[in-house]
């Protein structure tokens, strides 16, 4: 029993390292990063570009032509976490970004039913446009930290060191050494420098 164990450990993880091999085919890697989430690349003019002893639990898309996702060294993306991007999505060194969180750099839709009314059916048939929608880049500073089931919106800059309460939807642009919660997200207190 025990040594049948080991072997499905082995397995597991041999699977694993396969997987990611093939998902390391879509981005461009630092050594010691690890892709255990997913990759969808809906163009091969996008570009996904990961640092060095990153592991990468998350869904990383890339919707058109020219959006760029750029993660730094040493940055952890949480399960079922999304960074969904039609323009650019970049996170600096040391970034936590916990289970659940998602980063959207679009609406995704036009604000205008006369222009979204027929968004399904197109995706049904393969088209993906983005041009009535409202685009704005995203970055994470380098040291911050995203709780739990946090939303990102198009636009925002998280600044070095600041921190995300989990389950909170950030709209504005967060100063750096601050801590932010709620929905929308506001300032709840600045994180003195004996704190950081």
């Amino acid at each position: 029993m025990f040594i049948i164990s080991i072997l499905k450990n082995k397995i597991n993880r041999l699977v694993i390292l396969l997987r990611n091999k093939e998902l390391l085919k879509l981005c461009n890697c630092g050594e010691r990063t690890e892709v255990r989430g997913h990759v969808d690349k809906r163009s091969h003019y996008s570009d996904i570009d990961i640092g060095k002893d990153c592991l990468i639990d998350g869904l990383l898309v890339t919707e058109k032509d020219g959006s760029k996702i750029k993660i730094g060294n040493n940055v952890f993306l949480g399960a079922n976490s999304i960074l969904d991007c039609v323009d650019s999505i970049i996170i600096e060194d040391d970034v936590l970004i916990s289970y659940g969180c998602t980063l959207l750099d679009s609406d995704g839709h036009s604000y205008r039913y006369s222009r979204r009314k027929n968004d399904l059916q197109s995706w049904k048939k393969g088209e993906r446009g983005f041009g009535a929608a409202q685009t704005k880049p995203i970055k994470i500073c380098k040291g911050a930290w995203i709780g739990a089931n946090s939303i990102i919106l198009k636009g925002v800059i998280i600044g070095e060191g600041a921190i995300v309460g989990a389950g909170s939807v950030v709209m504005k642009s967060v100063p750096p050494w601050t801590v932010v919660a709620g929905n929308p997200a506001r300032v709840i207190r600045k994180i003195p420098e004996n704190e950081r």
